[in-house]
C-alpha cells in the first residue's frame, strides 16, 4: 500500500496554471458600461408641443344642439320628435352635414335599449362625416 504525496512531476516544480484571469477583463467591461450609461442622453417619454399662449376668444354664438334620444323600445327621437325609421334619421343627418357650421349631436340612449340600435345611429353619424358627437346620460350605466 502506497500513498502519493505532492505533485506527480518528478522535478518538484509547481504545475503551470493555464486558466486566464478574467477579473481585469470584467473590471474594464464594467467601467466601459458605466461610461456608456452616463454618456447616453436621457430619453424623454413626452411630446414637445407649441401650445398657444393666452385665452382663446369666446365663441360668437352658442352652438346649436341636436338631441337624439333612443327609448327602450328602440324608437329614435330627434329633438323630441319621433322618427319613423332609420331612413328619416339618415335624411336629417344629411341635412345637417351640409351646413357650414355643424351642430353638436347629443346621443342619449336608454339603459334598456338594444346595442344594435345605438350602433346603427352611431354608424349613420359616422357615414355622414359628423364630428361633433357626444354620448350623454352615461351616469345611468354606473
Amino acid at each position: 500500500m502506497g500513498m502519493n504525496i505532492g505533485s506527480a512531476s518528478s522535478s518538484g516544480d509547481p504545475e503551470v496554471m493555464v486558466d486566464m484571469n478574467t477579473t481585469p477583463l470584467i473590471d474594464v467591461l464594467l467601467v466601459l458600461l458605466i461610461m456608456l450609461i452616463i454618456t447616453i442622453p436621457i430619453q424623454l417619454h413626452s411630446v414637445n408641443m407649441n401650445m398657444p399662449i393666452g385665452n382663446p376668444p369666446p365663441p360668437e354664438a352658442p352652438p346649436e344642439v341636436v338631441r337624439i334620444n333612443i327609448d327602450p323600445a328602440g324608437v329614435i327621437e330627434w329633438n323630441g320628435e319621433a322618427l319613423s325609421d332609420a331612413g328619416a334619421l339618415e335624411n336629417r343627418l344629411t341635412l345637417i352635414a351640409g351646413q357650414a357650421v355643424q351642430p353638436e349631436l347629443h346621443v342619449n340612449p336608454d339603459k334598456a335599449v338594444p346595442y344594435r340600435v345605438v350602433a346603427t345611429v352611431m354608424a349613420a353619424v359616422q357615414r355622414k362625416g359628423l364630428t361633433k358627437v357626444g354620448l350623454v346620460g352615461s351616469e345611468q350605466f354606473l
